[in-house]
């Protein structure tokens, strides 16, 4: 056997050595989780059942309930998930933190401060705030594992049509980015806020003009988040699901009667939304995802009540 010239020898033993320190000193990527520790909905079914956050109980027995508490509350009640619809009140570390130790899916983000701090707002200032409010729910909502984030998109009255929307579109394109880069969804809810609809003429109006306001964006980003009884007072909600497509990724479910003109139990006696024709319309369109609940919570009683009032208003 011939052995290596020392010089030669010195190099391959001084490589060695090398590499060694550059193992000991080099990082170590950590395993992945396991499996077990990946929080997934309940439920493999086409209609996916939630409630928001703030429906749940926050006090039970003379006791501030945790968020962990509140969580399984709903899990505990039948439902597949939950909305953070109190997004404003948390970290994204707490939120996935919250999800991590409950067990349970949240599919969504809402800050209700879109109602006094708006996109649509004359102070490029308040729209800033605004914008840092939305942007927060992204991460949020990515942090705890969801898919989008509920939005109001502003006030008609804060000016003219055109000027309003420019603010809003405006300001949501800057955000865009980052909910791309989170695989975020920003969602329009249709709300008494007298934008891109008539809010004082009568019931048999279409969702064209939310329609071309979601198109204006041409991304696959932004999406409607249809509340379903909120504009049963203006419109057939089996023709709005239609005409929405794709664009609407979830819904918002509330009862409403028309002949009473106020919002009521889901199915309940004075609930005269044709639930029919929404189920109709969702096998038309094949449709599939996240229905939230938003309507008077409380304990696990009142949880389980509502989630069964949904699941007859769905056919499940």
């Amino acid at each position: 056997m011939t052995t290596p010239h020392p010089d030669r020898r010195r190099f391959l033993l001084s490589s060695v050595a090398a590499t060694a320190a550059l193992v000991s000193t080099t990082p170590q990527v950590p395993a992945a989780e396991p499996a077990s520790t990946i929080v997934l909905p309940k439920s493999s079914r086409q209609i996916l059942l939630s409630c928001k956050l703030g429906m749940i109980a926050g006090e039970a027995g003379g006791r501030k309930l945790s968020i962990v508490e509140r969580l399984q509350m709903a899990a505990e009640a039948g439902f597949d998930g939950v909305d953070f619809d109190e997004a404003g009140n948390f970290t994204p570390e707490q939120a996935r933190a919250a999800v991590k130790e409950s067990g349970v899916f949240v599919h969504n983000a809402i800050n209700h401060t879109h109602w006094g701090v708006r996109l649509t707002d004359a102070n490029q200032e308040t729209r800033d705030k605004a914008r840092a409010n939305m942007d927060h729910c992204l991460r949020v909502s990515h942090a705890a594992g969801g898919s989008g984030i509920l939005i109001v998109i502003g006030k008609g009255s804060d000016g003219p049509v055109e000027e309003i929307d420019a603010r809003c579109q405006a300001e949501i394109k800057k955000s865009l980015p980052l909910a791309a880069a989170l695989g975020q969804r920003i969602l329009f809810e249709n709300v008494w806020n007298q934008m891109h609809y008539d809010h004082d003429k009568g019931p048999e109006q279409t969702p064209d003009r939310f329609i071309k306001f979601i198109d204006s964006f041409n991304s696959p980003w932004v999406g409607q988040y249809y509340d379903i009884g909120n504009h049963w007072k203006y419109g057939q909600p089996g023709d709005w699901i239609r005409a929405f497509g794709a664009r609407a990724v979830k819904f918002d479910v509330k009862g409403f009667s028309r002949a009473k003109n106020k919002f009521v139990e889901i199915t309940g006696e004075d609930d005269d939304l044709p639930w029919d024709q929404v189920r109709k319309a969702i096998a038309d369109t094949n449709w599939t995802g996240w229905t939230t609940a938003e309507v008077g919570g409380g304990d696990v009683k009142r949880l389980t009540i509502v989630r069964q009032q949904m699941e007859k208003a769905f056919g499940l």
